[in-house]
């Protein structure tokens, strides 16, 4: 008789997860036999576990990451050099917490767009927030933002995520506005936030890419001097794949 009480009480609630529990506890003859803390630690497990399904469908959304990649489909046998202990300590996030960033280096093909999403992946179940862009579009989408007044609120939310993701760095020179919006973005996130860059060119042609020294030394001294560095050798994994299709 309780039955459809009690699900419309847990939904006015916004217990979904416990609801759909119930539901189907109601249902199951293996679950009759619990007793009253053992079916409240049930369904209370059902709730939380459904929260948290929810919260990480949604910062998964936020974040726009390229590819869906997972720590757990890693591929460390590939010939690219990938230093599985590092790896593996770049996914636990002490970098995260310390406000650290990290540089992922290596020729074009080698994973290193995949690596950047699967550490972001990781970092979403972690529960923080994430944003993956290409360098490139950044800039493009920043000057458009610059000329229709919404400079600011970007520049604001750029700030405010846990981990900004910025692949294909290097692909192409910067202009002035460029060089400032990017000096803008590394020190507002600068011992407050983390942020992540993939790039082919070393890091020893990032002050040349740049191009004015006075912006190049000031952008990189923010991202580089506690940066973190994931080098990556080898053939293109597209073109191997391809030639084994």
């Amino acid at each position: 008789m309780l039955k459809h009480p009690t699900l419309d009480l847990l939904n006015q609630l916004g217990l979904a997860g416990m609801a759909h529990a119930f539901a189907e506890f109601t249902a199951n003859d293996e679950v009759k036999g619990l007793n009253h803390a053992e079916w409240l630690a049930l369904l209370l497990d059902h709730e939380v576990t459904y929260r948290n399904d929810r919260r990480l469908a949604l910062r998964l959304r936020q974040a726009r990451l390229r590819h869906h990649a997972v720590p757990e489909d890693v591929d460390y046998r590939a010939s690219r050099g990938l230093d599985r202990r590092l790896f593996e300590r770049l996914l636990r996030g002490d970098w995260l917490a310390a406000h650290e960033n990290l540089a992922i280096i290596g020729p074009t093909g080698v994973g290193k767009s995949w690596l950047a999403c699967a550490i972001g992946h990781n970092a979403c179940r972690n529960n923080r927030s994430v944003l993956y862009t290409r360098l490139p579009r950044l800039i493009e989408e920043l000057a458009l933002a610059k000329g229709d007044g919404r400079i600011a609120a970007r520049m604001k939310s750029l700030a405010k995520v846990d981990l900004l993701i910025l692949d294909d760095w290097g692909l192409e020179p910067l202009d002035g506005n460029a060089r400032h919006h990017l000096l803008e973005i590394i020190e507002d996130r600068y011992g407050r936030r983390s942020t992540l860059v993939t790039s082919q060119l070393p890091i020893a042609r990032w002050h040349e890419l740049i191009g004015d020294p006075t912006y190049a030394d000031a952008i990189l001294d923010r991202l580089v001097h506690n940066a973190h560095r994931l080098e990556i050798t080898g053939d293109s994994l597209r073109r191997i794949t391809q030639a084994g299709a």
